[in-house]
């Protein structure tokens, strides 16, 4: 149990999808939780359910804000640092999602370091891996991203292993593959699976950019929180890169299928479009090391994720 370690854990990002679960995992285990967002992409509707917990407080700030960082800092045991420039926003403004994803993360470790922080969870991506040719992807295959926001990850990833080498800073690094779950955005700007639900929900033909053959590995939101805090207490986990990846493996044409045959849609109702710049077509990624290190199991089949998925869009749509 984290609460035998530690009593107050900092969540960035924590009205987004993994940190507003990450927000809720953290209080049911009977921790205080300071979250910390500057709600351009996270909601305050996903924290509805837990904020009347008197051991949650809300700050809405700007992790490249050095004052507000410190300030959310204060009291700190753990941080769990799962704010981002989104992927989507890198392409219009690269000077933001730099600002952003290292620059605040930079400010992040500072404090942290001032407030003699136990430990600091990072949330990476990927993306860090660019046009990979190693099957499977294991963590010490070379990094070599293609996008502004995989070198602006990097750019972070290698500022935690700094501070750890510097100041002896705890830390871990968790790498995310197309997490998926209840809280997600499903605007035309989130992510695909919650965006195939709402179009299927409205009676919408679901888009598919390119042929549909991109292979992804779907992960449910809460096998990811439970990485999280896994690797916040598990010795071995110091200093160590995680991926975090289930092992589903589902092409988007599967996935556009699977979600129409489940809300009783006509498996025909589907468009194809361009490819989008970028997009990478293969994912094969290995998640021996988050099993064997942290012995974690996956506790989500992608059925029982999509049907929770389902009932929360059905919510707010």
């Amino acid at each position: 149990m984290l609460s035998e370690r530690f009593s107050t854990a900092l969540v960035t990002g924590g009205a987004g999808l993994v940190g507003s679960n990450l927000v809720e995992d953290l209080l049911s285990q009977g921790l205080k939780v300071v979250s910390l967002d500057d709600l351009s992409a996270g909601s305050p509707q996903n924290l509805d359910h837990v904020r009347a917990d008197p051991n949650l407080t809300e700050i809405v700030g700007d992790i490249s804000d050095k004052d507000v960082v410190n300030d959310a800092m204060l009291g700190t045991d753990v941080v769990f640092h799962q704010a981002v420039s989104k992927n989507t926003v890198c392409m219009e403004n690269p000077n933001r999602d730099l600002e952003v994803n290292a620059g605040g993360t930079l400010n992040l470790l500072l404090a942290a370091v001032d407030h003699s922080v136990e430990k600091f969870v990072h949330a990476s991506t990927g993306s860090v891996y660019g046009r990979t040719e190693v099957f499977p992807t294991t963590e010490d295959a070379p990094v070599a991203p293609v996008s502004y926001y995989g070198v602006s990850k990097l750019a972070a990833e290698r500022y935690v292993h700094a501070f750890h080498v510097l100041h002896e800073l705890d830390v871990s690094i968790l790498r995310y593959y197309h997490v998926y779950g209840p809280g997600q955005d499903n605007s035309d700007v989130g992510g695909v699976i919650p965006i195939f639900i709402r179009r299927a929900l409205q009676g919408l033909p679901l888009k598919i950019f390119g042929d549909g053959t991109q292979l992804r590995a779907f992960t449910y939101v809460k096998d990811v929180t439970a990485i999280n805090m896994a690797s916040a207490i598990e010795p071995a986990a110091v200093d160590q890169v995680y991926n975090c990846a289930s092992d589903v493996r589902v092409t988007i044409t599967q996935l556009a299928e699977t979600i129409l045959g489940l809300l009783d849609r006509d498996t025909g109702d589907i468009e194809h479009h361009d490819w989008k710049p970028g997009d990478i077509k293969h994912f094969d990624i290995s998640n021996t090391k988050v099993k064997e290190q942290l012995g974690f199991e996956f506790g989500y089949t992608f059925e029982q994720g999509l049907d929770l998925t389902i009932d929360a869009v059905r919510k707010v749509i």
